[in-house]
């Protein structure tokens, strides 16, 4: 019975034929024993180049032409996202539009012109005067509360007096400060108005109020007025009456009728005992 040896034993373990190997070795003219001996074993536990590798170069794998052209596409359009990203995420800048030049002295300018000063109209806080002349009983300056109108004016005054021109007026209407407001004589029936009754700002005459002069026929020297027929433009043109006593004359003419003596001139407004005198001579009736 052959004896089997540990290393022809290892060797049928590990799927080699120790006959072959005998055969070789008797063919060759090597002693069996030789072959069989421990020493010779060695290189065979070597491992080879190829079984020296580690792990990880184990389980890499080789992606091939077409894997590693997949691979770059892959990361190329990674890197365009990602800059994509970061340029669309970034804010635009804005640009601030070019505002023009302030000019200093046109500010200035519209700041003194926003300042109150003469020119402004009144406060609306303060009180008005108003000068109320013509067919009223207190002709003269009065003094009224801001936002008065025209029938306040005239109750101020003392109020119209017969014959007056009211409704010539709107008495509903706001007067301002400086104002004048002349009440003149209601035209008779059939008649057309001699002086009605206006209002005027400031010193500009009274619209309807001819002034001496325009269009008045002037009684000529030596010349004496008939009271009852004398029109307003003439008893103005006689010294020391104006156009409100001429109004006041007629007025009071067409209330009490005709004149029937030059003493009756007393009972008109604005015509006192001197005035008479001066006017004596010049009328008659």
């Amino acid at each position: 019975m052959r004896t089997e040896l540990p290393a022809a034993r290892l060797q049928r373990r590990l799927g080699a034929d120790p006959e072959a190997d005998s055969d070789t070795g008797a063919a060759d003219g090597s002693d069996p024993e030789i072959q069989d001996d421990q020493n010779s074993l060695l290189p065979r536990w070597v491992p080879d180049a190829g079984e020296g590798r580690g792990w990880l170069a184990k389980m890499r794998a080789d992606p091939g032409r077409a894997g590693a052209i997949a691979l770059a596409v892959v990361a190329a359009l990674a890197v365009l996202v990602t800059v994509f990203t970061l340029i669309r995420d970034r804010p635009a800048p804005v640009m601030s539009a070019k505002l023009p030049p302030v000019d200093k002295a046109a500010t200035a300018g519209a700041r003194s012109s926003a300042s109150p000063g003469a020119g402004q109209p009144a406060a609306p806080d303060r009180p008005v005067v108003v000068s109320v002349v013509g067919l009223v009983h207190t002709p003269g300056l009065v003094t009224l509360a801001p936002g008065a109108r025209i029938a306040d004016a005239l109750q101020a005054a003392g109020g119209a007096v017969n014959g007056a021109d009211t409704i010539g007026l709107n008495m509903a209407r706001p007067v301002g400060d400086g104002e004048q407001i002349v009440v003149g004589l209601a035209p008779a029936a059939g008649q057309p108005t001699a002086l009605g009754s206006s209002v005027a700002s400031g010193s500009a005459p009274a619209s309807g109020a001819p002034g001496p002069g325009s269009g008045t026929v002037k009684p000529k020297p030596g010349e004496v007025l008939d009271l009852n027929t004398a029109t307003v433009e003439q008893l103005d043109a006689l010294p020391g009456v104006g156009p409100v006593t001429a109004a006041a004359i007629v007025a009071w003419r067409q209330a009490n009728g005709k004149f029937t003596s030059v003493d009756q001139l007393a009972d008109v407004d604005g015509i006192g005992p001197a005035r008479l005198e001066k006017l004596r001579p010049l009328v008659r009736v």
